[in-house]
């Protein structure tokens, strides 16, 4: 299951993220999607499931990394709490998404 999650995470920090930052900045700015476009499409559920896992699943890419990186710096001996400290912290953050995206008017 972790594994998935961080092959998952880093895919979508690969590929959607670039695309969205154009997306949501760029192409505001320049004039190519509105701004009133853009609420709508984050309103609608398919758009508030995408932004949830654009969230999401590079956290706990980034929690996967975190958690290693800290073990090769000396914390072998702390495996299980860097696990529940990073990936609870993920999980924490993941459910905070949820609740933003889905009591947002």
């Amino acid at each position: 299951m972790i594994w998935s999650l961080f092959a998952a995470g880093g895919m979508v920090a690969a590929m959607l993220m670039p695309v969205t930052v154009v997306l949501t900045s760029f192409a505001v700015a320049w004039g190519c999607v509105s701004e009133q476009g853009l609420l709508d499409a984050i309103r609608h559920p398919l758009g508030r499931l995408y932004l949830l896992l654009l969230i999401t699943l590079p956290l706990f890419h980034a929690a996967h990394r975190l958690r290693h990186t800290v073990m090769d710096l000396g914390a072998r001996g702390y495996s299980r709490s860097l696990g529940v400290l990073f990936y609870g912290g993920a999980i924490v953050c993941t459910a905070l998404a949820v609740h933003v995206l889905w009591t947002m008017p």
